[in-house]
């Protein structure tokens, strides 16, 4: 379906069962609700699923002006998008760019959120040393798929060793994430680098100990800097379960489906 939220027209998949209570998934950079559909027949059992695709990926529209891909921005969007479709208070998973969006939501507007999933996520850089770096690495990167092309950069993407991990995965499923990733505009990953990129976002590290809702934190085995950052995050946060995935890299909803799956229902479902 297309919902308007902010004068920006999202597309948003709906699944699972109608009356269950209402679950926002937000994909990482460069995918989009595809990344969730599959989990649609596993979480869609107890939870009314909602699966956006986030401003400037996939069917959602891509505008120009960068300032409407400001990770506030972007929580602004989603909250509207929620009053849109009548929905109070939400659990929220986000993986890596969509956790900080996530993250964003719990901080900005506590009373929605029951509770918080993030997986391979972080709370944006500490410093402002290292927001200034980051800025122009993506700014550079930005400036690569521009000269270059959406294709040179997926070819780019999927050869930095964050996704290492995901070589082993049988060629049916690399094909349906590369296909998926080349369907982005330029426009949409230039401006989703410029306005929502880690180095663009505030840091939240100094805001984790005010969340209030349940937080479960997941991390690939494999991907020992998420891993760090979880273990860190975890420290600074009152309610935080960190969960590690066996044989996982950083793309641990793909690599370890049926894994993940499980620890996700079992965390939504566990009332204590």
């Amino acid at each position: 379906m297309q919902v308007n939220s902010n004068d920006l027209c999202y597309h948003v998949e709906v699944c699972g069962v109608s009356k269950g209570f209402p679950f926002l998934l937000l994909h990482g950079f460069t995918g989009d609700a595809s990344t969730w559909v599959p989990f649609c027949t596993v979480w869609g059992k107890h939870s009314r699923l909602i699966i956006p695709d986030i401003i400037g990926h996939g069917k959602t529209e891509a505008p120009e002006e960068i300032h409407r891909y400001s990770i506030e921005a972007a929580a602004a969007d989603m909250i509207v998008l929620l009053d849109q479709l009548e929905i109070a208070q939400i659990d929220v998973l986000g993986y890596s760019m969509g956790g900080r969006l996530a993250l964003t939501i719990a901080l900005l507007y506590p009373e929605r959120v029951r509770k918080l999933i993030l997986a391979s996520s972080s709370p944006g850089l500490k410093t402002e040393e290292e927001r200034t770096f980051r800025r122009m690495k993506d700014g550079e990167l930005a400036d690569f798929i521009n000269e270059h092309g959406i294709q040179s950069f997926v070819d780019y993407w999927e050869a930095i060793p964050l996704f290492s991990t995901m070589v082993n995965l049988p060629n049916r499923i690399k094909e349906s994430i590369r296909e998926q990733r080349l369907s982005n505009s330029t426009i949409g990953l230039t401006n989703s680098l410029l306005g929502m990129g880690t180095g663009s976002q505030p840091s939240w590290w100094d805001k984790l100990n005010m969340l209030t809702c349940e937080v479960l934190l997941i991390t690939g085995e494999k991907d020992e800097k998420f891993c760090s950052i979880a273990e860190k995050m975890q420290a600074e946060m009152k309610k935080a379960l960190w969960i590690v995935i066996n044989d996982g890299g950083h793309a641990i909803h793909v690599e370890q489906k049926e894994k993940f799956g499980t620890i996700v229902s079992d965390f939504l479902l566990n009332d204590k």
